[in-house]
């Protein structure tokens, strides 16, 4: 976990849980390793404080989001890097080394750890950024929690990945999480092949957008970023091109940049310059509201 990050759509990572019972981006049985959060874990797993033995070895951190929770708020702050944060809350990612709802961690433990976490006096102050490959297991978790009387923290946004067009059905089981108060977001990154998101993109706040980075990283066409970015525009839906990747791609040529990843926006062609954030959201004064007014977009003109 840190209270900072060079991640450009957050201000800060928190995991209450390490490892990952697998997906498409991680399966050693198939020799798939294309995961950054396992690639790590197969450096500093077993050696570094905080990680697990294995990305394999899922383990529980309890008490890391009761930390994060006390973190300071950024409620009217201005982000000097990320002025599409400017004057909203801090916006933590949770698990982006892990995924906290693989089959081996209880869903007792996902709700005190996270959920009555993002509930209380000091968690009320942030925006949780919950992402996962498993969008299935989230929904029965806000099932359960809602025959029991206990609603989603509207400040506790759902998310999932979307790699590949196979993998858009998990957007399903999203849409069956919290209430209509409920912030939902697609990590549409690594982007493997090129993806027609349909009618169901208008009913997702927020769109996180990335080529692979690193080595061995997969083609990126650019023409991807355009395609997805005007799927977006076209549903009501923020849009946020996070990295074009490694191996970008222009047709047939490859592009060059001088950020490695190509995470600097302003290597990008002009039309592509498009980070926003999702217009009702709002400071602390619309979590008590439900969010009912916007922030305004943020694009590069």
């Amino acid at each position: 976990m840190s209270v900072a990050t060079k991640i450009q759509w957050v201000d800060s990572t928190c995991n209450p849980t390490m490892g990952c019972d697998g997906c498409e981006l991680w399966n050693p049985k198939t020799g798939v390793r294309k995961c950054y959060a396992g690639t790590l874990h197969t450096r500093f797993g077993g050696v570094t404080k905080g990680y697990s033995p294995t990305f394999e070895q899922l383990t529980l951190w309890p008490g890391r989001m009761a930390d994060a929770a006390r973190w300071p708020d950024l409620t009217g702050s201005r982000r000097k890097d990320k002025p599409w944060l400017d004057g909203l809350p801090r916006f933590v990612f949770v698990s982006d080394m892990s995924d906290a709802l693989s089959a081996d961690v209880p869903f007792e433990f996902l709700e005190r750890e996270i959920v009555r976490t993002a509930l209380s006096p000091d968690g009320r102050r942030h925006h949780w950024l919950w992402l996962t490959k498993r969008p299935d297991r989230m929904a029965r978790l806000s099932a359960e929690l809602a025959a029991r009387g206990v609603g989603w923290p509207a400040n506790l946004w759902a998310g999932t990945s979307i790699t590949t067009q196979a993998t858009t059905a998990r957007i399903d089981h999203l849409l069956r999480v919290g209430d209509d108060r409920t912030m939902r977001f697609l990590s549409v990154e690594p982007q493997h092949e090129p993806i027609d998101f349909g009618a169901v993109l208008s009913r997702v706040d927020w769109v996180i957008h990335g080529g692979e980075s690193g080595r061995g990283a997969e083609p990126f066409q650019l023409d991807w970023a355009r395609d997805v970015s005007r799927q977006c525009r076209e549903a009501g839906v923020a849009y946020f091109l996070k990295q074009l990747g490694s191996k970008v791609l222009a047709g047939d040529r490859r592009l060059t940049f001088a950020d490695s990843r190509a995470g600097d926006w302003a290597e990008w062609p002009e039309d592509v310059r498009v980070r926003q954030v999702p217009e009702r959201v709002k400071g602390r004064a619309a979590y008590e509201k439900a969010m009912e007014r916007g922030f305004p977009r943020m694009t590069a003109d």
